[in-house]
């Protein structure tokens, strides 16, 4: 499902990794207004271009932290975005960042939880309903399940059939009202608005329907399958949708 060679891949990080950049946080408690958002603009920037991947560990705009599992992540445009979509399906496809903006769209506006404790009230996302490119394929009746592979080479992610057939999971192509930056997993992600937000997987490439479902990479190192927001992980935060 990804189009990237093993030599393009990143290494991943561990669990210990990504909760340790959480001090980084206090940053945006401590400094003053003026200087935040002067810093957020510039690491918003800075992340869209970064070859490393470590701007994407910082504290950024709007509350959100950007995380990769990667050292480093390719960046894909219009010409070079492709989304597959395979496995125990009819008719596999592949779509083009213009095919998928040609389907219909759906908009909604939700909280956005991370399970490392943040929250981003009233978040647009529009994208073209998972249900929709699912129907499109012709699932088989054996399937029970959707796998989501990355192009960062590592990460992966999972839903079972019902989940991915709910109205409010998307293959989003805008969120916050624009198009959908590579530092915010774009230029196409997944959105599971009731599900905390590492079940959105970032730069999607690849959709598979499987027979089970496959835990994800985090799923892997300890978090949930099952992420409904304030119902698992342990946490009690308030739903999103």
């Amino acid at each position: 499902m990804n189009d990237e060679s093993a030599e393009e891949r990143g290494k991943p990080i561990g669990r210990r990794v990504l909760l340790g950049t959480l001090g980084l946080g206090a940053l945006g408690v401590v400094t003053a207004p003026t200087l935040q958002r002067g810093l957020e603009s510039f690491l918003a920037s800075a992340a869209d271009t970064d070859p490393t991947g470590l701007t994407e560990l910082l504290p950024n705009g709007g509350g959100f932290r950007y995380y990769s599992v990667a050292s480093s992540v390719p960046h894909k445009n219009a010409t070079s975005y492709r989304l597959k979509i395979d496995g125990l399906v009819d008719r596999p496809r592949t779509y083009t960042l213009a095919d998928l903006r040609a389907l219909p769209q759906t908009r909604m506006v939700r909280d956005v939880q991370c399970v490392t404790g943040w929250r981003v009230p009233d978040t647009p996302f529009e994208g073209v309903r998972l249900s929709r490119l699912l129907d499109a394929a012709g699932v088989r009746q054996e399937a029970g399940a959707v796998r989501f592979t990355c192009f960062d080479g590592t990460y992966t992610e999972s839903l079972t059939l019902d989940q991915a057939r709910r109205s409010d999971v998307l293959v989003a192509l805008r969120m916050q009202d624009k198009n959908i930056g590579h530092s915010h997993g774009g230029p196409v992600r997944l959105y599971v608005a009731p599900m905390y937000f590492y079940k959105s997987a970032k730069w999607l490439s690849g959709i598979t329907v499987t027979e089970d479902v496959r835990p994800g990479y985090w799923e892997e190192r300890g978090y949930d399958v099952d992420a409904w927001v304030g119902r698992s992980n342990g946490r009690d935060d308030e739903p999103t949708s």
